[in-house]
């Protein structure tokens, strides 16, 4: 090599991670901004990017559409980040799990709840009224169910491992009774038609399910 030549410098690609990361955050948190001012039928990837000053062709290709749009907004407003961290290994469901009062554990839970509402339920309205009209919709709709159907399978069998249930009550009625406090549904009725604040309603989530359970 003469000396007149300079070494290349290595390929810095955290950087462009880091970039990429601030434009998907941007962009989510300007399709949240548009759902919730113009609906969902109303808001187009188009309107997204422009919001977001990036272009339509980058969001298509984060997201895929709008559905997956929609989706990835709410995954982000249940756990907080955008940090590919599977629900089970999160730092909530980790404590819970190792939370021996099972009275806490169940109260902490409502708590939970909570402290997402705010973030992801709004959000859920304007998905749910979409999926009246719209088939992609209504199948994210029903991709959020079955998750949460899943989550409150995994939360039931905990409770049965460790020995809290309640005597005639089984794992699978355990996990239906989770999967029904947790719904949309019951903050809907609760806090957004009769104003109940937050914090009523988690703790009252928390009191009816040690109540169910336990």
């Amino acid at each position: 090599m003469s000396e007149g030549v300079k070494p290349k410098r290595p390929y810095d690609a955290s950087r462009r991670r880091e970039q990429a990361r601030a434009s998907r955050a941007a962009v989510l948190d300007a399709a949240r901004a548009l759902f919730l001012e113009h609906g969902y039928a109303r808001t187009t990837m188009k309107t997204v990017a422009e919001a977001a000053r990036v272009s339509s062709q980058s969001v298509y290709q984060v997201f895929g559409n709008k559905p997956g749009l929609v989706k990835a907004l709410i995954d982000v407003a249940i756990v907080g980040d955008d940090d590919p961290i599977p629900m089970m290994e999160r730092e909530f469901v980790q404590g819970n799990m190792a939370e021996p009062d099972p009275v806490k554990k169940l109260r902490d839970y409502g708590a939970h709840l909570e402290e997402i509402a705010p973030h992801v339920n709004p959000v859920l309205v304007v998905l749910r009224d979409a999926a009246a009209a719209d088939a992609p919709a209504a199948a994210v709709w029903e991709q959020l169910q079955q998750e949460r159907l899943t989550g409150m399978s995994h939360f039931a069998g905990h409770l049965r491992r460790e020995g809290f249930l309640r005597t005639g009550v089984s794992e699978a009625q355990a996990r239906d009774v989770l999967w029904t406090y947790s719904s949309f549904e019951i903050w809907d009725l609760l806090v957004r038609q009769r104003r109940w604040s937050a914090r009523r309603y988690g703790r009252w989530v928390g009191d009816q399910l040690v109540a169910a359970l336990l």
